[in-house]
């Protein structure tokens, strides 16, 4: 059974983000935001799904949208470095 989490972000256009993980919970099954710039979003979602959980985290923490501080990618690594634990 795989390990599923849904996340709210804070800080970005985007109110929800839902991963699905690898029954181990080390590689991104799915990845689907609700809100936020669809098209951008799409992208980020296709790009993380199949890899390790570590590397997308050091792939999308740190990246900022607008002076934010954050971004919906930098939320997903957020998400995902909790998942981790």
């Amino acid at each position: 059974m795989s390990v599923r989490k849904i996340y709210y972000p804070q800080g970005v256009c985007s109110q929800l983000i839902e991963i699905e993980l690898s029954d181990d919970g080390a590689t991104i099954e799915k990845v689907q935001f609700v809100g936020g710039c669809h098209g951008n979003t799409q992208g980020v979602c296709r790009l993380a799904e199949g890899r390790p959980v570590a590397e997308v985290v050091a792939l999308l923490s740190g990246i900022d949208c607008r002076g934010r501080g954050t971004s919906c990618p930098d939320q997903l690594a957020r998400a995902l470095s909790e998942i981790e634990g």
